[in-house]
């Protein structure tokens, strides 16, 4: 028995030595709860923008105008839809897109000129002359309210290119546009201002 020993000594050893430890950062992490597999879901679309945009008007000081447009990018434009309230009956409004995405002046100065990336003359937006941000007037019924659809034409949206009007200001005026004086159409003052931002995701109930 005592012979044995150093026989079943020596063979524990080489059973001992032959078993190597994993080297460290080898192991099978497909299995382990702490390192998921990303979900499909999880990952972003290749060149993924948002789909739309949208801007609030608020009445700048001593005014009442106000209102919510969705701004969708269309053929060769970008569309402002939606409506604008506490307006003088039955009268027309200049609307533009201005150059740059500030309100915070009391009478919307800060908002700076019209969007004009082109350098153009100020016009019908129907017509091949007009600024980038030139827009059809605004018209009010009978209870002050205007309903918007119209366009700017020769804007983007979400393309990063100079002619993008996401963060730029939309400002609505005392006056109708006349179409014709420069550089702004003699539209007056500013009553309402709101900066275009990206639409935010639907909320949804938790």
């Amino acid at each position: 028995m005592m012979k044995l020993l150093p026989i079943l000594f020596v063979a524990a050893c080489l059973v001992g030595c032959g078993q190597r430890d994993e080297p460290e950062g080898t192991a099978d992490t497909r299995t382990r709860p702490d390192n998921p597999m990303p979900e499909p879901s999880d990952l972003a679309a290749p060149g993924q923008t948002p789909e739309g945009a949208s801007v609030q008007l608020a009445p700048t000081q001593g005014n009442t105008a106000a209102g919510s447009l969705a701004v969708t990018a269309a053929e060769g434009s970008v569309r402002l839809s939606g409506a604008i309230q506490g307006l003088t009956p039955s009268s027309e409004f200049g609307f533009h897109i201005h150059e740059k995405g500030d309100c915070s002046a009391p009478d919307a100065s800060s908002a700076g000129a019209h969007f004009n990336p082109t350098s153009a003359e100020h016009g019908n937006p129907e017509s091949e002359t007009h600024h980038t941000g030139d827009m059809m007037n605004a018209k009010s019924d009978d209870k002050g309210v205007a309903q918007v659809d119209t366009s700017a034409s020769g804007a983007t949206l979400h393309s990063g290119q100079p002619t993008d009007v996401l963060g730029k200001a939309v400002v609505l005026h005392e006056k109708a546009d006349d179409y014709t004086s420069q550089p702004s159409g003699n539209s007056g003052s500013r009553i309402a201002c709101g900066v275009i931002t990206v639409q935010p995701p639907p909320q949804t109930a938790g």
